[in-house]
């Protein structure tokens, strides 16, 4: 199957199955995702919605995070990963975000990326989510399905997956394209046993189609000795 094809019938499978995809995280203003995506790196949604409505209520924006200390929000935010050096950038991120933007969420990728904290995945998460720009965040899931399902070719890197993927998703479905990836790597695609016999897309998955290919010349090549056998008993 052709590139462009597989890209044209997982989006059509999602956009009639999946019209409407949004981010997990829990939020009420794009200062409020900003943390909680910062606080996401390597950790589950789950968690960290887990520790936000405390984290929020302490410190509703950039003015009150910047004037405490990692030593506090390491308090708050203690049972997700990296709590140390999250707790530092966040105080980091809140100090930049007050001092070189005035306490507001940046709306460029190129802006995003200053703030402690923020990569280029977060980065994107804002631009796309918060500001609605055709931006493809790449996370674990993605760069995974992605690669899986035959969409990126041999990329090493999320910023190749990114690329690739931008290439080939059209502009106005980019940002519901990263929640498909996501929720699909979720919960289908999973890391280590994908949950192919109940996948939607494996007529145009390529991993699905190398498995099959796989198991079918097993089969043969098992079902050989015992074909011998039998001529040599007729």
């Amino acid at each position: 199957m052709q590139k462009k094809e597989r890209f044209e019938k997982v989006i059509e499978w999602f956009e009639q199955h999946m019209p409407v995809a949004e981010t997990e995280l829990h939020y009420g203003n794009p200062f409020e995702l900003l943390v909680a995506v910062i606080l996401s790196a390597q950790c589950t949604d789950k968690r960290v919605n887990l520790v936000t409505p405390a984290l929020f209520k302490r410190f509703p924006d950039a003015e009150t995070l910047a004037a405490s200390s990692a030593e506090e929000v390491f308090t708050y935010i203690r049972s997700v990963s990296y709590p140390n050096n999250k707790a530092k950038h966040l105080v980091g991120m809140a100090t930049m975000l007050l001092h070189d933007f005035g306490g507001t969420v940046p709306d460029t990728v190129e802006q995003l990326v200053k703030l402690p904290g923020v990569g280029r995945k977060t980065a994107n998460v804002i631009a796309s989510v918060v500001y609605e720009k055709p931006a493809m965040a790449v996370d674990t899931h993605v760069f995974r399905v992605s690669a899986r399902l035959g969409l990126t070719t041999a990329a090493k890197t999320p910023l190749q997956t990114e690329q690739q993927l931008v290439k080939h998703i059209p502009e106005n479905r980019l940002a519901v394209a990263h929640h498909w990836l996501i929720l699909h790597g979720r919960y289908t695609c999973l890391a280590r046993n994908p949950k192919c016999e109940s996948c939607p897309l494996t007529a145009w998955c390529a991993y699905f189609e190398k498995q099959n290919k796989v198991s079918a010349r097993s089969k043969s090549a098992s079902a050989a000795p015992a074909k011998k056998a039998r001529k040599r008993l007729k």
